[in-house]
């Protein structure tokens, strides 16, 4: 098989796995009230449903990739898909609320080996200088997972039944599997030896955060139906389609100017962005005013998503990049449970469900202390290394040679 074959196969394989494993986080939202009609279950059943996928998830995400660094990245990611696989079937066929939370948190530990090793995998399989275009691609497929989970959620659940949300994924991982097998190459990280202890402090300690987080704010869910709405789901459309058209585009970018311009102008944009939403936001406003702070803060989120994973593989040692995947994946998950919890505090703090204007009241000032945070990480940005060009590695290396 050529190389370029290879590579082929390599990006499609991982891009169909990472789509499988994002979308899964996001479709059983749609189908909540239909789950609680059916397996009769309570609002607390329902916040676990999504938990103990986030949880396992989360926190088990330094363990999938150290697994792969230790026993072989292709041996694991195929485990992984079977453990998705296999867990997918047993939620489609849960009889109640309790064997579906549980086949969920198996859920979370398949996609939690699977979801780092797509990048790990991925970057080995592309050579350096092409590395921003194929990971902004990557980055890309999971931005469409995103953006249509809602819509596809919503259009199973409505059409079939909301068991089919989890029996689409049997035949594509069943597919998955011997072609990750047969067709992805093996490797491994620098070392023999698993580092139980480290891996065990950092599981742990993950775990006492995004714990602390999914039940820091837990008074219920508000209302199912509006979770759940696909007109919700369109709407937002403007904003999370972005990074489907935008991350490719960056991420061919960023192998030519480096990825720190891109991530500080696709934040600055973000904030920007949002900003704006707040400032447009009212209780009677149109839906047009919004469109457009959309379109630019998924702009600039397709900016800075598509540079940030080549910048931290490029980083680190060839050796070094499972342990800087699962440590990238992990810090993202984290950081969007502790957004969730930080916002939705704020919110609460200054308004409420009660009407439209509480709402509004609320809202506002939660998407300005957002619009801050991210202000911040553009500043913080800035320190990013700059891009050698190939004569300053040049003469990099020399002076390594030297020394």
């Amino acid at each position: 098989m050529s190389p370029r074959t290879s590579t082929i196969w390599t990006f499609a394989i991982t891009s169909v796995a990472l789509f499988m494993t994002t979308l899964d986080n996001l479709v059983v939202t749609t189908a909540l009230p239909v789950i609680r009609k059916d397996l009769d279950a309570s609002l607390s059943g329902l916040e676990w449903t999504v938990n103990a996928y986030t949880l396992t998830f989360a926190v088990l995400l330094l363990t999938g990739a150290a697994l792969g660094d230790r026993f072989g990245r292709r041996r694991l990611f195929t485990i992984g898909l079977a453990i998705f696989t296999l867990a997918s079937a047993a939620a489609a066929l849960a009889p109640s609320i309790e064997v579906l939370i549980a086949a969920r948190a198996l859920q979370g530990l398949g996609g939690a080996i699977v979801t780092p090793l797509t990048l790990t995998i991925l970057s080995a399989a592309v050579p350096a200088e092409r590395r921003g275009l194929v990971l902004g691609a990557w980055g890309g497929i999971s931005g469409l997972a995103v953006a249509i989970g809602p819509l596809v959620g919503g259009a199973v659940v409505q059409g079939i039944s909301w068991q089919w949300i989890f029996w689409l994924n049997v035949p594509i991982g069943l597919a998955l599997i011997p072609l990750a097998a047969l067709r992805l190459r093996e490797s491994r990280g620098p070392n023999d030896a698993l580092d139980l202890p480290g891996v065990g402090l950092a599981s742990a300690g993950l775990l006492g955060i995004v714990w602390g987080l999914v039940r820091g704010n837990s008074v219920g869910w508000g209302s199912l139906e509006i979770v759940s709405s696909l007109f919700a789901g369109l709407r937002i459309l403007p904003w999370t389609a972005m990074p489907i058209f935008v991350a490719p585009l960056a991420g061919a970018l960023s192998d030519r100017i480096g990825g720190r311009p891109l991530m500080v102008t696709g934040l600055a944009l973000q904030a920007i962005g949002l900003a704006w939403i707040g400032f447009v936001t009212t209780p009677t406003g149109a839906y047009s005013h919004v469109v457009a702070p959309f379109v630019l803060s998924g702009i600039g989120m397709a900016l800075y998503f598509a540079p940030v994973a080549n910048v931290v593989l490029s980083s680190v040692k060839p050796e070094e990049e499972g342990q800087a995947s699962g440590a990238n994946n992990a810090i993202r998950e984290l950081g969007g449970v502790f957004g969730v919890a930080v916002l939705a505090s704020v919110f609460a703090h200054y308004g409420g469900y009660g009407t439209g204007q509480s709402f509004v009241d609320g809202l506002t000032p939660a998407i300005y202390v957002g619009a801050g945070l991210v202000a911040a990480g553009a500043l913080a940005a800035l320190g990013v290394a700059r891009r050698r060009q190939p004569q300053e590695m040049q003469a990099y290396e020399q002076v390594l040679e030297a020394a």
